[in-house]
């Protein structure tokens, strides 16, 4: 089971500093989460991250998990253990579980209390993609290959949808009558060929008409 977590306000703590870490914590820069990540060295892409202000590091060495997890106040919401110390790895999370918190073991999938799938986003298009842990080379594959699937068209029928959408929930009182409203604007030849065009507010004039007409009927 999939799920997206409501994480702003929340805090996370992610304990490694390389290449595996810096892509798992950019799963959650934009959750709105206060994130600090843990590490006594720090690869590239995390360095570039603090840059933006997305993080915070703490550069230390962690010798017990168990006193680290301990001296954490307050505890982190999420637990991320992505060094290259699996017995490490495996303190931390037990640890971490002890105080209640949702942990991610980066060496053991079956310790996790979530799976971080590969999420293809493109404009406010989010899709995971996961093989339960088994196999991250292919959810990465899998990942890209959606990525080129999602159009232009595709993130501007978004817009339209939303834009009429908080419009039709004014208007149109009975849901099912907005839901219809929606796919026939989905689906209409004209906006689709205008939104091909880059042309949004023509496909909303467009969409505008549609509505109009059903209304006077």
């Amino acid at each position: 089971m999939l799920i997206d977590l409501k994480l702003e306000g929340k805090t996370i703590i992610v304990v490694g500093g390389g290449s595996e870490a810096y892509r798992k914590t950019q799963s959650f820069v934009d959750s709105g989460a206060t994130i600090w990540v843990i590490s006594k060295q720090f690869s590239t892409g995390v360095q570039e991250l603090v840059a933006s202000k997305k993080v915070a590091l703490v550069k230390t060495e962690i010798q017990d998990a168990k006193a680290f997890v301990e001296s954490l106040n307050p505890k982190p919401d999420l637990l991320l253990a992505i060094t290259d110390n699996s017995k490490l790895n495996l303190e931390l999370v037990n640890a971490a579980k002890s105080f209640g918190c949702m942990v991610y073991s980066v060496d053991d999938p079956s310790l996790s209390d979530f799976i971080l799938p590969a999420v293809a986003k493109v404009g406010d298009v989010k899709i995971a993609v996961s093989t339960s842990g088994k196999s991250p080379a292919v959810a990465k594959e899998l990942r890209e290959r959606i990525e080129k699937m999602i159009t232009p068209e595709d993130l501007l029928e978004i817009e339209l949808q939303n834009h009429v959408r908080s419009i039709l929930k004014k208007q149109v009182p009975d849901s099912n009558v907005r839901s219809k409203l929606l796919n026939e604007i989905l689906n209409n030849h004209n906006i689709k060929q205008v939104l091909k065009e880059g042309k949004l507010r023509e496909a909303q004039e467009i969409a505008m008409k549609l509505i109009e007409k059903k209304e006077t009927k």
